[in-house]
């Protein structure tokens, strides 16, 4: 099982950058997958981004232009750089992996295998 620790939340006013880390136990170039989560008050778990081992990336359309997810293999950390916050970003941020190659939809949280505890992060207005 692999441990995954996010830091980095916080409070940030509107319009500003906060960059997300995740720590991971094993090597994140031995992972197929490594995305980002939210889950905001009232709302279901909602995928963010994702990245590849080939180093593709998916977002999701709110977020396009804003956020950029990445992963520094030497270190074993994925991050989400979040630029131009909005309070509708107000959410537990949570990073998850999946070993296996084979996805058919990189935004489905079933697809994961092993998550983090969540960092929780507050866009005051």
């Amino acid at each position: 099982q692999v441990q995954l620790l996010e830091s980095g939340g916080g409070l940030v006013q509107t319009g500003g950058s906060l960059r997300l880390p995740c720590a991971a136990s094993g090597r994140t170039g031995s992972y197929a997958y490594m995305a980002w989560f939210r889950l905001a008050p009232g709302k279901e778990r909602e995928f963010v981004a994702a990245i590849t081992c080939s180093d593709s990336t998916y977002y999701v359309e709110s977020v396009k232009g804003r956020f950029t997810i990445s992963r520094d293999n030497a270190k074993n950390t994925m991050f989400l750089q979040r630029n131009s916050l909005k309070p509708e970003d107000r959410a537990v941020y949570y990073c998850a992996v999946r070993q296996r190659v084979f996805m058919n939809d990189v935004r489905s949280v079933s697809n994961y295998d092993d998550w983090g505890q969540g960092t929780q992060v507050t866009v005051s207005s």
